[in-house]
């Protein structure tokens, strides 16, 4: 494992957004939701592609609150801008489990 300094760190932008809608992705090549998520008034709406069918459906993600990874670039999956990470970990079995704020908290407040 690579050590990093606290200024690195500090450059990964990992805010609270609120799922706001949750697409079929029928085009990527892994089973994927198109995401859009609220990350608040600095940062706004922002969609992103996300590998999470395999723990969780359309209707258990809206409104539920997840951490994303804000200020990467914009990366074309298919026929889709992604405009942020979902974050998660992998288990074993290759399904992805959310990472979440244990309690809500304002939409684009940054993890630190």
């Amino acid at each position: 494992m690579k050590t990093i300094s606290w200024s690195d760190f500090e450059q990964v932008e990992l805010r609270a957004g609120t799922i706001v809608a949750v697409e079929d992705f029928p085009e990527a090549r892994k089973p994927a939701y198109k995401v859009t998520a609220d990350f608040g008034g600095e940062i706004g709406l922002r969609r992103s592609s996300a590998q999470i069918t395999d723990l969780y459906t359309k209707e258990e993600l809206l409104g539920r609150q997840i951490i994303g990874v804000v200020n990467f670039p914009v990366k074309q999956i298919g026929p889709m801008k992604s405009e942020f990470l979902v974050c998660g970990f992998y288990r074993e079995s290759g399904e992805v489990v959310l990472a979440v704020p244990e309690q809500a908290v304002t939409n684009g407040a940054k993890l630190g």
